[in-house]
């Protein structure tokens, strides 16, 4: 709990600095920071590997979890997701300490719109979501929100270099397809909705 809420703590900062409304990676290295991971886009996956983070449909709920529980595995609970799944020593290697105890990581949101959801966090990790990223599904899919593990909004952005600087959108919509009937929809559903209404004004 101490480092998810040192998380929230700068996702606020970020959700008033007009941080998230700039160009794509600097968006993402910014949500980088405020999940406490450190930006490693070329290690080796399974060596604190974080250039997928945020990137694909998938791996967008930043989850803080303790330090006995980072070596857990997949048992098989997880659908979808290698069973073993080995995700400690990169955890490790990628997580910035002064957050505070355990470690942070950009988990698989695969199984999230089930009750209650069975993703890798909240399964393998047995570990609220700190932040969840899900594309907002407009005409572009080009803004995000930010959802706590209820899926209250804690932000939102709309980076500025446009669709072509985002994840391919094919990545976008499955994101939201994952989503779609959950909590965690409810909130781009009303932004989209918005949208909607004011692009006929």
């Amino acid at each position: 709990m101490q480092r998810l809420r040192a998380v929230h703590e700068r996702v606020s900062t970020l959700a008033t600095d007009g941080t998230l409304d700039g160009p794509w990676e600097d968006v993402r290295r910014r949500l980088l920071w405020a999940g406490g991971l450190k930006d490693f886009p070329n290690s080796r996956p399974g060596q604190g590997y974080t250039g997928h983070s945020f990137n694909d449909w998938n791996h967008v709920d930043l989850t803080t979890m303790n330090d006995d529980t980072s070596d857990n595995l997949n048992d098989g609970s997880v659908k979808g997701i290698a069973v073993g799944n080995r995700l400690g020593p990169g955890i490790r290697i990628a997580s910035i300490p002064e957050l505070g105890p355990g470690g942070s990581w950009s988990t698989c949101a695969m199984g999230c719109n089930s009750d209650p959801p069975s993703d890798v966090a909240h399964v393998q990790f047995r570990s609220r979501v700190a932040f969840k990223l899900v594309w907002v599904p407009n005409d572009d899919y080009d803004t995000f929100v930010l959802l706590d593990d209820d899926g209250e909004l804690l932000a939102k952005g709309k980076p500025s270099d446009g669709p072509k600087g985002l994840p391919r959108r094919k990545e976008r919509e499955m994101n939201y397809h994952i989503m779609k009937g959950s909590k965690y929809s409810i909130v781009a559903d009303s932004l989209a909705a918005l949208n909607s209404t004011q692009s006929t004004d």
